[in-house]
């Protein structure tokens, strides 16, 4: 830490404050962003709060810190900034985000943080210049990472679009020439309707049990670790690379292939990148891989994410505790599969977009990781801001 850092508790630095009430049966419709302690999830016809602003649960969600651009309204469940006290406020939310707000629990079995508990934290504050400068370099991770996520959602669009045009409004090129019938899915041109298992090669998780569980090892793929259209491999477990190449080396994953969850939150959808492996399935996750070229492997994730497979396994899905399905009900299904020419039509135009789209989400992969890195000791002082520019982020663009 240079000299100019000064040593201060939290509170002299900002005064956070209690968020407000808003029931559900009091909310109308509007632009106005309602933030929980898990960020925005609704909005509203009023705010409460001009921007910026800095937002951190209270309750519930503990931990994670929201920065503001509009007018809100922080709810019950938060703490904002309501005096920052003449510090950058986009330095304030870095700052924040990095004193594991998480672990100041005060409220026992129910996660809750105190106010004047957190005003009596130390931390280390540079000068408002230096504030600037290291919201400026944080920010420039942030945005290119919002930008790639943007790029994500309009590229997975195009794609679902004109899956949607090829496959489900059949307008597909040489559509004049294929007679349309009536089918157990509806009406679809001739010979379209077959079997999902006799085209689509699925597979279930053998359901490691705990003490195979290693801390070191072969990473294999469960529930908790896919979500948000990517594997968490922060989240995954190991087992004995030996003990997997004896019992379950079927169940290794490959490029490209695509994983759905069949427990939980059911439909989920993953594909397999190259960075992700060696990597193998366990339980309450299916893989999905074509069998023949009637179905290309951009045109089969087109089919997991309709709305007819997320429909079927939802209607499937059975058990008390938690929803699930399986392979058993997957061989009950249809696909709609065309001839290998207009299946390989469909990939040639589609494939650069998902490659792209893998790129992205692996590029954010980094960036987050870099961005992680540099946070704590950029907020600290440990790193020094005049030897790291800007520009040396968006080079990673």
């Amino acid at each position: 830490m240079t000299p100019c850092w000064t040593e201060k508790h939290l509170g002299e630095v900002i005064t956070l404050q209690r968020g407000f009430d808003l029931p559900e049966r009091e909310r109308q419709s509007g632009v106005v962003p309602i933030v929980s302690s898990s960020g925005i999830t609704g909005y509203h016809v009023a705010a409460k709060c001009n921007p910026p602003g800095v937002v951190t649960g209270r309750y519930g969600t503990l931990g994670e810190v929201f920065y503001i651009d509009d007018a809100y309204w922080p709810l019950n469940t938060t703490l904002w900034v309501k005096d920052f006290k003449g510090n950058n406020p986009r330095f304030v939310s870095f700052l924040l985000k990095t004193l594991n707000l998480g672990h100041q629990n005060a409220a026992g079995a129910v996660p809750g943080v105190n106010r004047n508990a957190l005003h009596l934290l130390p931390v280390k504050v540079p000068p408002l210049q230096t504030q600037r400068h290291i919201a400026e370099i944080i920010s420039a991770y942030e945005d290119l990472i919002e930008n790639n996520t943007r790029r994500i959602k309009i590229l997975e669009q195009m794609a679902q679009m004109l899956y949607r045009e090829w496959f489900i409004n059949f307008r597909f090129p040489g559509r004049e020439k294929v007679k349309m019938v009536e089918s157990e899915i509806g009406v679809c041109p001739e010979g379209w309707c077959q079997p999902y298992h006799k085209l689509v090669d699925f597979l279930e998780g053998p359901g490691l049990r705990r003490w195979q569980y290693r801390d070191t090892g072969l990473r294999f793929l469960n529930i908790r670790t896919i979500g948000n259209g990517d594997i968490d491999l922060t989240k995954t477990q190991f087992i004995d690379p030996n003990e997997a190449e004896k019992k379950y080396k079927h169940f290794l994953l490959s490029e490209f292939d695509h994983v759905v969850s069949s427990s939980g939150t059911l439909g989920r959808i993953v594909t397999v990148r190259q960075d992700h492996l060696p990597l193998m399935l366990n339980t309450s996750v299916i893989r999905m891989r074509p069998r023949t070229s009637q179905v290309g492997r951009w045109q089969l994730k087109g089919f997991l994410r309709s709305d007819y497979f997320q429909n079927q396994i939802l209607s499937f899905a059975s058990g008390a505790a938690q929803m699930n399905f399986g392979p058993v009900h997957l061989k009950q299904m249809k696909i709609l599969a065309p001839s290998a020419e207009i299946s390989a039509a469909f990939e040639k135009i589609v494939s650069p977009q998902e490659l792209s789209i893998c790129n992205l989400i692996h590029k954010n992969l980094v960036l987050r990781k870099t961005r992680d890195l540099l946070l704590p000791k950029l907020v600290s002082g440990e790193l020094s801001v005049e030897h790291f520019g800007k520009e040396a982020v968006e080079q990673m663009a």
